[in-house]
């Protein structure tokens, strides 16, 4: 029997159903649940945090992100292009991944993430170049070693260029590969149980990247396995004409068609919807993960979060890829949520406490764990973080606790971050692997891979 003990807490943001906010209070935790909240000074454990000073919130949750882009984040070549120029230039260093690219660049997103207050991390991986390895034992080796809480997704694409679409052949494959490969991983990966460190989802590329084929397949092998299914949507006018060209129909018409609304599907981005498909998705129970921050660089536009929020839409937070965000900081796009959506009306935006919702229960809904993670509450998931009140740049700062990650934000590192009970970041430093070694390692992969461009 495992316990981790933190005592003495200045406050405790839950984001539970009814928002309390505990002050000086301990938190214990046991064999990776949550037991108490409240005081436990007779309580053993074995290992005991000094909470005194610190803010205590629900680990953040990362409804979309492609961690390969780590390493392909900040090169001058893309920097001013859009959406589909940009997809196009990059799958081009894309096909030259491999299994220790893979490893490695996820290593460095994962613990990038996790020192800014993450503790689940949903992965969309789409491209598997021919030869390329067992990329998803890659990334699943990477999480193991950090400790972090890991959805992983079987991607997809087989319409490349030759097909109309932007990828190159040497990452497309056929349907029945895809549904093979699909089952096998599902197979390997989905864990139902509570407490469970992966799962997985099926989660094809997007519109103008796969066939109507692939889609439909995709959805009735989720649905026979009990996953869920994600993909791009309405990220751009390029790709609502895209399906208006080639089907007759907007991109969320298209999507319906095939079998794609539900409770169960979650789309990135949704930013180009109309106010009846806003009322579409909140009647279908279908999610939207927001991604600020790759929204602005790729001048895509801003999403309409707040009628989104206020339709009753399920919305989370995503940092999206690092190659279209240039980081993985979750507590960064927070900030940039609040602050962005205040430009077009101060009254509709959702406060910052609202926003630190959507990076916990919002996207923890998204992933369909909310019964299990994205709160503080006795029986749920022990996932965490710590920050000192006392640092020079929350000075004066913290009379509201639950919204200042989203309005005034954090400068550096949280100071603990616990996954499943135990603790993954220690005075913001990884606890599960030498970060000299990752960032030595990954600066030669770069080299091989970085090395036509």
């Amino acid at each position: 029997m495992a316990r981790l003990l933190v005592k003495n807490i200045r406050a405790m943001v839950t984001c539970d159903g009814g928002d309390h906010v505990y002050k000086d209070v301990d938190l214990l935790c046991e064999d990776g649940l949550i037991r108490t909240i409240g005081k436990a000074d007779q309580e053993p454990a074995d290992v005991t945090i000094d909470g005194t000073g610190m803010l205590c919130y629900p680990g953040l949750v990362n409804a979309h992100h492609h961690l390969y882009q780590v390493f392909s984040r900040n090169l001058p070549q893309v920097q001013n292009m859009e959406l589909f120029d940009w997809l196009t230039t990059l799958y081009e260093v894309w096909k030259n991944l491999n299994e220790d690219t893979i490893r490695l660049s996820s290593l460095v997103g994962l613990g990038e993430l996790m020192k800014n207050g993450c503790t689940t991390v949903f992965d969309h991986h789409y491209v598997f170049p021919k030869d390329g390895g067992d990329l998803l034992a890659a990334q699943w080796q990477a999480a193991e070693v950090l400790g972090t809480r890991m959805h992983f997704s079987r991607g997809s694409m087989d319409l490349s260029k030759k097909d109309g679409g932007l990828p190159p052949d040497s990452v497309v494959q056929s349907v029945d590969q895809i549904m093979e490969d699909s089952v096998r991983l599902i197979e390997q990966y989905q864990d139902d149980s509570f407490t469970s460190m992966h799962r997985i989802a099926l989660a094809p590329c997007s519109p103008f990247s796969v066939s109507p084929d692939l889609l439909r397949e995709s959805a009735k092998l989720a649905r026979s396995c009990h996953v869920r299914l994600h993909t791009h949507l309405c990220e751009t006018k390029d790709e609502e004409n895209y399906t208006l060209d080639r089907f007759g129909m907007r991109p969320v018409a298209y999507m319906e068609s095939l079998g794609w609304l539900g409770p169960d599907v979650w789309f990135a981005h949704g930013i180009h919807l109309n106010s009846d498909e806003i009322r579409l998705l909140a009647d279908t129970g279908t999610g939207v993960c927001h991604c600020p921050i790759s929204n602005m660089k790729l001048a895509s536009g801003i999403a309409r979060v707040p009628e989104m929020l206020a339709a009753g839409v399920p919305v989370g937070l995503g940092v999206d890829g690092s190659a279209s965000n240039d980081g993985s900081n979750l507590l960064e796009e927070m900030r940039v949520c609040y602050l962005l959506h205040r430009l077009n009306s101060s009254e509709a935006a959702p406060d910052g406490y609202h926003v630190l919702k959507m990076a916990t229960m919002g996207s923890a809904a998204l992933l369909g764990r909310d019964k299990e993670i994205g709160s503080l509450e006795e029986g749920k998931c022990a996932d965490f973080f710590l920050v000192d009140s006392h640092r020079l740049e929350l000075t004066g700062a913290c009379y509201d606790p639950s919204s200042v990650l989203a309005t005034v934000g954090l400068k550096g590192s949280v100071d603990y971050t616990v996954v499943n009970g135990k603790v993954t970041v220690e005075k913001g430093r990884l606890t599960g692997a030498d970060e000299e070694k990752i960032v030595y390692e990954a600066d030669r992969e770069l080299e091989r891979y970085l090395a036509n461009l």
